[in-house]
């Protein structure tokens, strides 16, 4: 891997790093507001729905300019979300905002991986990406963690002088802020690479027809039709689980939000360690036959119900992260590799996280409904565990035969 590569993932380590630790300050902000409990898993709708309606629009347009311009003008619109959090706005609306900079920013940092390396390559870029992603999201929680602790938080913001103008969330989205502020400075430094697959037409009608045209593409296309099965499943039972486990952590363990949010960082470790297993073990050509590990992967989250002790949730969550990230990394590659050849990577990646972002928005719409109802917390991630099994299942015996050809 050469030196720009390295730029790319350093610019997605700092955008997924205020990514994740914005969730946790958001749902801080919500709490102090006092806002029913149902309002966190709303949170996240509110994200993705940018992802769902702004899918036919932001592929051609991370096609249509060099993708680092473009990771540098959607970090800006996360920036903006955090200003409008600061300045009063809803968090629910305010996060709606970072979505639409994130649905934006997506198809560009994973599209620029097939324009910029060649297709062997692929896969161990993958493991890069996803680990940097991961070690995000482990020093998000961390962070997000920390920076909404009174304890920890109140004590520099008095030292600072800031706690007659800031309450502790708001503190934490400053610092936030500042990192989206560092993406964007990596973001100008990534290589230009030569415009592939520029749309010939910007009329929105024409995007939504050349859209639709390339969501059938790939979903009739038999190894684009696994990998996008597999990553829509993945995401959405990822950003479900996630607030699963803030529950879980207060229900089995009595963790406070301060140390739920960081057992969770506990996941990502286990991601880190998968894609990097899959990074050095599994070919391109093989990444269909990972797909057994998301059975287990739901067997294991079943497991959780009978779990009390902090040290065995904490290894188990890091299986959880290791199953995930040996099978998802593979079939992420194979998705961007195929979209790639297909129609273009702007174009694939923004259906991916079409996909992706309806079956989050679901599994979460699923979870806030049982929420809302008073379901337990054990209920609920029986069902998500037998899901992820079944579904799992289905796939594997549709697709066992598949190979890249």
């Amino acid at each position: 891997m050469n030196r720009g590569f390295y730029i790319i993932l350093a610019a997605q380590f700092l955008s997924a790093l205020a990514d994740n630790a914005l969730l946790f300050a958001a749902i801080a902000l919500l709490k102090e507001i006092s806002a029913p409990d149902w309002h966190v898993p709303l949170l996240q709708q509110f994200f993705i729905l940018s992802y769902i309606l702004l899918a036919p629009f932001v592929g051609p347009y991370a096609d249509s300019m060099p993708k680092g311009r473009v990771m540098f003008v959607t970090n800006f619109v996360k920036l903006a979300g955090c200003l409008a959090m600061l300045a009063g706005m809803s968090p629910l609306y305010a996060y709606a905002i970072v979505g639409l900079g994130a649905a934006a920013y997506s198809p560009a940092k994973y599209g620029i991986l097939t324009e910029y390396l060649p297709p062997g390559q692929l896969v161990k870029a993958n493991s890069w990406i996803e680990g940097a992603t991961v070690a995000a999201i482990v020093l998000g929680a961390v962070m997000g963690g920390l920076m909404i602790s009174p304890r920890i938080a109140g004590v520099a913001m008095h030292t600072w002088g800031l706690d007659a103008w800031l309450s502790v969330p708001q503190f934490a989205i400053v610092i936030i802020g500042f990192l989206y502020l560092g993406a964007a400075w990596f973001n100008l430094h990534i290589p230009v690479v030569a415009i592939d697959h520029k749309p010939p037409n910007k009329n929105p009608m024409f995007l939504l027809h050349d859209f639709l045209h390339s969501f059938k593409l790939l979903w009739r296309d038999p190894l684009g039709q696994v990998s996008l099965a597999v990553t829509t499943l993945f995401w959405g039972v990822g950003a479900t689980l996630r607030l699963v486990v803030l529950a879980w952590a207060a229900f089995n363990l009595k963790f406070d939000l301060t140390h739920a949010t960081q057992l969770t960082a506990m996941s990502a470790v286990g991601i880190a360690f998968g894609a990097a297993a899959a990074g050095k073990w599994v070919k391109l050509e093989d990444s269909v036959k990972v797909l057994p590990a998301g059975i287990l992967l739901g067997l294991t989250v079943l497991s959780m119900i009978f779990v009390t002790d902090w040290r065995i949730a904490a290894a188990l969550l890091f299986c959880v992260g290791l199953l995930s990230g040996f099978f998802v990394v593979p079939l992420n590659a194979l998705l961007q590799h195929r979209g790639h050849l297909l129609m273009g990577a702007g174009h694939s990646i923004a259906i991916q996280n079409f996909n992706e972002n309806i079956g989050m928005l679901i599994l979460l719409g699923a979870y806030t409904f049982m929420v809302g109802n008073g379901v337990h917390i054990h209920w609920i991630i029986a069902s998500f565990g037998l899901f992820i099994s079944l579904a799992m299942s289905f796939i594997w015996r549709r697709h066992r035969y598949d190979r890249v050809l």
